[in-house]
């Protein structure tokens, strides 16, 4: 029952037909529903009239006596017929039925003589249109063709294939077209089979190839593939886009025809024949193309349904078909029109009513058609209304609070107002569409809502309901009000330096903005109060240069966006053009004028440069000998009271001198001399962390396995940096006690 409305339907539809001059014809309708049912038929959408040659049956069918396709006074009996039925729910259409008469041309294609070499391929053409489609067999010397013989092909369309041609194959060849309307004879042709078999090579060559179709889903198609050569060549068939062909209903006739049988849309597509030398590379190809349409047919209907008074109703019809149908809706079987609550959608798949009234109460059709066929669909619309339900609110109103801020405000009914459970705020754009409108729900109690997150300077329309549990009210009467105007929003600044005296400022449009008329640009010394500008701009300009700026300072540069109600916020940025100054200093640009000046100057410098560079050097290296001779001091004198091993000579490096801890007569020696140095001063100047011992460069420490805890100083350095003392026994002290022993105990030397 899916695309039946149980009031009123369709059980039988009138169908295509072709019809016999002179002879009766019959279409049939036949429809269930609620009686009682009214049939009517037209044609061409003009109502038939009962009459002595065409009247409707008892059945609702209709009955043409003598169909003729020219009446004596130029009308015709051909076109395009349909019934309605009708009761009082509503009334329905069927699909429309082409009827077309029986005819058949003359042959515009006769068969040819023809000399063909024994072995070799014969083949016979003859062409002729009628409707239906004339039957095509063919005659030899007046005796139909025998059609077991696997060496003669027949294809539909009028062609006689022979192949492996022999003597006996010559002879009178004709065919004959026969189809309701007539039987006709085509003219004779002579096969004359010649000479024998030749052994000369020839290349393949394909003689007929592939025509060009156009059928209808559940046709046989056939493919048209002739080919002759020496030896004889192969033919096989592909899709050009590389498909397979399939097996199921596919067949070959003869020598390199194809048959596709019950044609489906896939089917569709351009059909490569080859014809290939045995063990060879070498080919000819011929194509054509099958187009396979189907006839519009629905995969979802319509269904009927039932919607209080003030709801929407939305019926849904999808169809399917090739080429792609079209859709076309009817209510009580006249073509919908739209308005501003009837809208159709999504190529017409979808019917939506909006604030459906029981003037909306009927019976819709869908009709789907394309150049293979059509159908149609029907559902009703039942309209809900009870008695007692609310009158509409009364008293709405609208007052803008801000940009994006309208309260509304009601009253409550006059009457039947016991049973409201609840109002419904309808909302939307007073430009949109109405399928664009949304709704908001109120308590029963409540008389006013803020509707908030508009837009700005933009109209729009409110209507009331009231709804109890058995329907709702007739809508308010609509007001429309607008909302407030807002000042656009901040603009994205960005600042790029073009020379030492030019920058440019750019700025992406954005609807962020919202409705602006243009910008106001500034700019000032960040030191000085008063800006530069504004300088207008529209509103599509983007870039704006600052010239004529002076680069030894910085400058600030504001942009805001307006429009009527009056400026936006400002975006600000800094920027400074001294940058670019000195990279010009530093890169001036060349004076090829003064090339010889500069490459005497520029050699001048380069020996002064040289000099530079070695006393440089010099100094460097005393630096680091006075540092490590005072290093070297300091370890001497922190390590009186510890007895420090001698490192044997052997154990020298080749390369540099290694020293060790000074022993009691270098400290005896610089008592004598009078250059005894304060340890406090010492430990200051050079600080004696573990950590930066390890980190000079050429300081090694090592421990004593004998003495874990008394540790040397091992210095290594390179020996034509400094000269060696030999050491000499010094006096003891006067006082009977060495120097070490007047010294400060400081712990080991290696935290000295």
């Amino acid at each position: 029952d899916f695309g039946r409305s149980s009031e009123l339907a369709f059980v039988v539809e009138p169908s295509d037909d072709i019809a016999v001059q002179e002879q009766p014809l019959i279409l049939y309708c036949q429809v269930e529903g609620i009686q009682p049912i009214t049939i009517t038929w037209r044609k061409n959408g003009v109502m038939i009239v009962d009459s002595e040659n065409a009247f409707m049956l008892a059945n609702g069918s209709l009955y043409v006596s003598r169909f003729q396709r020219v009446r004596g006074d130029g009308s015709s009996d051909e076109g395009e017929y349909d019934c309605m039925a009708q009761n009082h729910y509503g009334l329905v259409v069927s699909r429309k039925a082409k009827i077309q008469a029986a005819t058949m041309s003359d042959f515009h294609i006769h068969p040819q003589n023809a000399v063909v070499e024994e072995g070799g391929v014969a083949r016979f053409q003859c062409q002729i249109h009628g409707l239906p489609e004339p039957v095509i067999l063919w005659h030899k010397n007046s005796i139909p063709v025998n059609t077991d013989n696997e060496r003669y092909t027949l294809l539909p369309k009028g062609v006689l294939q022979i192949t492996g041609l022999r003597a006996e194959d010559s002879g009178i060849f004709h065919c004959v077209a026969t189809n309701i309307a007539n039987v006709k004879f085509s003219r004779e042709a002579r096969l004359t089979v010649s000479g024998s078999h030749s052994t000369v090579y020839k290349d393949p060559m394909i003689l007929v190839g592939p025509e060009n179709l156009t059928l209808t889903v559940h046709q046989t198609a056939v493919l048209e593939c002739i080919a002759t050569g020496n030896p004889r060549p192969i033919v096989s068939w592909s899709r050009l886009d590389g498909r397979p062909i399939g097996v199921e209903g596919i067949q070959v006739l003869g020598t390199g025809n194809l048959m596709i049988s019950d044609l489906t849309v896939q089917h569709s597509g351009i059909y490569v024949c080859a014809a290939n030398k045995p063990g060879t590379r070498v080919r000819r190809t011929a194509q054509g193309s099958l187009v396979v349409q189907a006839p519009a047919e629905f995969v979802q209907h319509p269904q009927s349904i039932s919607r209080p008074v003030g709801t929407t109703a939305i019926f849904t019809c999808v169809a399917q078909g090739e080429p792609p149908p079209q859709i076309t809706w009817l209510r009580n079987g006249q073509i919908l029109e739209t308005s501003d609550h009837i809208k159709l959608k999504n190529n017409n798949s979808t019917l939506s009513i909006y604030g459906i009234n029981q003037a909306d109460e009927a019976i819709y059709q869908c009709l789907a058609e394309n150049s293979a066929g059509s159908t149609q669909a029907s559902a009703r619309l039942t309209v809900l209304w009870a008695d007692g339900l609310p009158s509409p609110p009364q008293a709405v109103r609208a007052e803008t609070v801000s940009a994006t801020t309208i309260q509304v405000s009601w009253e409550k009914p006059l009457q039947n107002t016991k049973e409201i459970i609840g109002y419904v705020l309808h909302i939307r754009k007073a430009a949109d569409p109405v399928e664009m409108e949304y709704q908001e729900a109120v308590s029963k109690s409540t008389f006013q809502q803020l509707v908030t997150d508009l837009e700005p300077s933009t109209s729009y329309s409110f209507y009331i309901k009231a709804y109890t549990s058995r329907g709702a009210s007739k809508a308010s009467e609509v007001t429309v009000v607008s909302t407030l105007g807002e000042v656009p929003a901040m603009p994205s600044l960005f600042i790029k330096v073009i020379n030492s005296t030019t920058v440019q400022a750019t700025w992406e449009p954005s609807i962020k903005l919202g409705q602006h008329e243009g910008f106001k640009l500034y700019y000032r010394k960040v030191h000085l109060s008063q800006y530069t500008g504004p300088v207008l701009l529209a509103s599509n300009i983007t870039a704006y240069n600052i010239t004529h700026l002076d680069a030894s300072v910085v400058y600030e540069v504001k942009l805001l966006a307006y429009n009527q109600h009056g400026d936006g916020n400002s975006t600000v940025r800094f920027v400074s053009l001294r940058e670019t100054v000195e990279r010009t200093v530093l890169n001036p640009p060349c004076d090829c004028m003064k090339d010889e000046q500069n490459n005497k100057t520029s050699t001048t410098g380069i020996i002064i440069g040289i000099h530079i560079g070695v006393t440089c050097i010099i100094f460097c290296i005393l630096f680091l000998m006075f540092g490590y001779r005072g290093r070297l001091l300091m370890c001497k004198n922190v390590q009186e009271q510890l007895s420090t091993p001698q490192i044997p000579r052997s154990q020298r490096s080749t390369t540099g001198l290694v020293l060790n801890g000074a022993t009691r007569r270098d400290r005896d020696d610089r008592d004598l001399n009078g250059k005894q140095l304060d340890m406090n001063e010492l430990e200051r100047l050079f600080p004696a962390s573990p950590s930066q011992e390890q980190q000079d460069k050429g300081i090694t420490s090592a421990h004593s396995p004998s003495a874990p805890h008394d540790e040397t100083q091992i210095s290594t350095l390179p020996l034509d940096e400094f000269s060696i003392i030999e050491e000499q026994p010094l006096p003891k002290n006067p006082h009977g006690s060495s120097p070490a022993a007047l010294a400060p105990d400081h712990g080991p030397a290696n935290e000295g």
